[in-house]
């Protein structure tokens, strides 16, 4: 199992992949303001579901590639922290999006709710790279139980996500007019997400394997 310093090293790189904006989180913002928070939260079970299919897929796959390509995780890992540096930029760079850049959607009802949601996280490449570049570098291969330690750490990610993306469902018209009017702290946000998956990037990128 992955030790304590482990998980939370990686609740932190979950914690800033979840706060940085992409399809899921915009999907969510904007069904919430658009159809009401109770809808939001029917797209995030769907959401969740494709959290479920990546982790199974990627503690699968990421087992049989440590154990027959060794070079395979500095190959994941500079992947990894590659796209780390790459969302800390598009936070930090000068006339980056707003988290709570929306678009309009129609009314649909719950089963359609859901699936967009499955659809919207299973077609993510930001929770692509996440299973497949960045729950590796967490992974300690020396321990064996590759498979229950990709699994834990999955959990872990997906508990996050959830919890975060549930808060932001329920409350997204009252932050986003928070957020409009104090456009200080959006600045705030989006300075600290940047900063600390740059730095997540660079620990990443320098530690040797282990």
């Amino acid at each position: 199992m992955p030790s304590a310093a482990t998980l939370a090293a990686f609740a932190l790189v979950a914690l800033g992949m979840v706060l940085t904006p992409g399809p899921n989180m915009l999907y969510l913002i904007s069904r919430s303001l658009s159809q009401g928070p109770k809808a939001g939260l029917v797209s995030l079970c769907g959401v969740a579901c494709g959290f479920v299919v990546y982790m199974l897929a990627a503690a699968f796959g990421i087992t049989a590639i440590l154990f027959a390509v060794p070079i395979a995780y500095d190959a994941l890992r500079f992947a990894g922290a590659a796209y780390l540096a790459w969302l800390a930029w598009n936070a930090l760079k000068p006339g980056a999006r707003p988290i709570f850049e929306t678009r309009d959607l129609p009314i649909d009802g719950p089963r359609r709710l859901f699936f967009m949601g499955l659809i919207t996280n299973l077609l993510n490449p930001k929770v692509a790279v996440l299973y497949l570049s960045l729950l590796p570098q967490f992974i300690e291969p020396a321990k064996d139980h590759v498979l229950a330690q990709s699994v834990v750490l999955g959990l872990v990610q997906i508990a996050i996500s959830v919890s975060v993306n549930a808060t932001i469902a329920i409350s997204a018209g009252s932050v986003a007019v928070f957020l409009k009017e104090r456009p200080f702290w959006a600045q705030v946000q989006r300075w600290l997400m940047g900063t600390v998956l740059a730095g997540l990037a660079a620990r990443m990128a320098l530690e040797s394997r282990r």
